[in-house]
């Protein structure tokens, strides 16, 4: 990634684990390389001479880590895929319950409203 585009991103986790992007997804090997023609490539102006915090931009100065490259990319980008389409049915399944449930007991307490408006009467 270019770390001195101004849409260059850095974040870092309480685990440690460091996240590094494009803030407008342009890059294609998404996380980890920015085009070498990128036409959204703007020079990051408003850090000079800023002095940072502990909570700055990458305050650790870690280097980066090795960048997957080629067919590794795709690979893992395929993997992530399978896992999400695979959790996804189940998942949707679970929340389709909790509202089929949630709107039966709105009719029930509905109903006993209603009844018990009647009784008043």
């Amino acid at each position: 990634m270019r770390v001195n585009c101004k849409h260059y991103d850095s974040r870092t986790y309480g685990e440690g684990e460091v996240v590094r992007k494009c803030r407008l997804d342009l890059a294609p090997e998404a996380p980890w390389r920015c085009p070498d023609d990128c036409k959204a490539f703007a020079v990051r102006l408003v850090d000079v001479g800023w002095q940072r915090g502990s909570f700055g931009h990458d305050a650790g100065a870690q280097p980066p880590e090795p960048e997957p490259e080629g067919e590794d990319i795709a690979a893992l980008l395929d993997s992530a895929e399978d896992i999400i389409n695979a959790a996804a049915p189940e998942i949707l399944a679970e929340f389709q319950a909790k509202e089929k449930k949630s709107l039966f007991n709105r009719a029930k307490r509905k109903k006993n409203n209603n009844a018990k408006n009647k009784k008043k009467r």
